[in-house]
C-alpha cells in the first residue's frame, strides 16, 4: 500500500488524530476513487469502503495501490471472517463491523488489522471491547445521540467509541465533546455524488467538517 498508513498502531493513532471517518456507501462503487480523491482534497484522510457497495473490494484495491501519503483506507459492513480476509487482502488497513462480529475481531487480531466493532447497548459495546476490538462503534448513533454516548461512557470510560449512523455536520462536535474518539460520517459528506458526479460538493463539505473539528480542537486547547 504505497504511501498509505497500514501499521495497526499507527492506523489507530491516525483515526484518533483525524477524528472523522468518511463512509462510502452506494449501489455501485465505480465513483469511489473520485469521491476518495475529493475527500482528500477537502482534508479528510480516513475513508471506509463499505462492502455492501457492488465492487467495493476492487475499488479499495485500486485506491490502496495509489501513492497517497498519510491516507488510511478501510473496509466497512464486514460481517464475517471471509469478508474480513478478502478486505485485508484488498488493502484494508482497518475493518468496521455493524455488529459484535467476534470472528472478524479474531481475524483482525491475527492479521494485526484494527477492528471497529459495532454495537448499541452497553453490554454489546463492552463485549466487543473484551473480544479485542480496537474501537467500538456506537450504531446507529442517532437513536441515542450524544447524551446517550455520554451516559455510556460514565460507567465505561475505558471504551474508545466511534459513533456512526445518521450523523450530520452539526452533530460531529457534539459527539466529540461527549467523549467520542472519532465520528463516522457518510450521508452528509457523500450526498448524491455517486449518482450525480458532483465531487466538488464533496470537497466543500469535507473542508467544512474538517474546519469544525479543527475549531473544536482549538477550543479544547484554550480551555486547558
Amino acid at each position: 500500500m504505497p504511501g498509505a498508513i497500514a501499521d495497526g498502531g499507527r492506523v489507530l493513532d491516525a483515526i484518533k488524530t483525524a477524528r472523522v471517518v468518511a463512509i462510502l456507501r452506494a449501489r455501485d462503487s465505480d465513483p469511489f476513487r473520485d469521491i476518495t480523491r475529493a475527500l482528500i482534497d477537502g482534508g479528510v484522510t480516513i475513508v471506509e469502503f463499505t462492502l455492501t457497495s457492488a465492487g467495493a473490494l476492487d475499488a479499495l484495491r485500486t485506491c490502496a495501490m495509489e501513492p497517497i501519503s498519510g491516507v488510511v483506507l478501510g473496509a466497512g459492513s464486514v460481517i464475517n471472517a471471509a469478508a474480513a480476509t478478502a478486505a485485508v487482502d484488498a488493502g484494508a488497513a482497518f475493518l468496521v463491523t455493524p455488529t459484535l462480529a467476534t470472528d472478524v475481531i479474531k481475524l483482525g487480531t491475527e492479521r494485526r488489522v484494527p477492528v471497529v466493532a459495532g454495537g448499541f447497548t452497553a453490554t454489546e459495546l463492552e463485549g466487543a471491547w473484551e473480544a479485542g476490538a480496537a474501537v467500538v462503534k456506537l450504531f446507529p448513533a442517532y437513536l441515542g445521540g450524544p447524551a446517550y454516548l455520554r451516559a455510556l461512557l460514565d460507567p465505561l470510560p475505558h471504551l474508545l467509541v466511534m459513533p456512526t449512523g445518521g450523523i450530520s455536520a452539526n452533530d460531529v462536535p457534539r459527539y466529540l465533546s461527549a467523549g467520542a474518539i472519532a465520528v463516522g460520517v457518510g450521508g452528509y459528506l457523500i450526498g448524491d455524488s455517486a449518482e450525480s458526479g458532483d465531487f466538488a460538493s464533496v470537497t466543500r463539505r469535507a473542508k467544512d467538517l474538517v474546519n469544525r473539528v479543527r475549531d473544536l480542537k482549538t477550543d479544547d486547547t484554550k480551555a486547558e
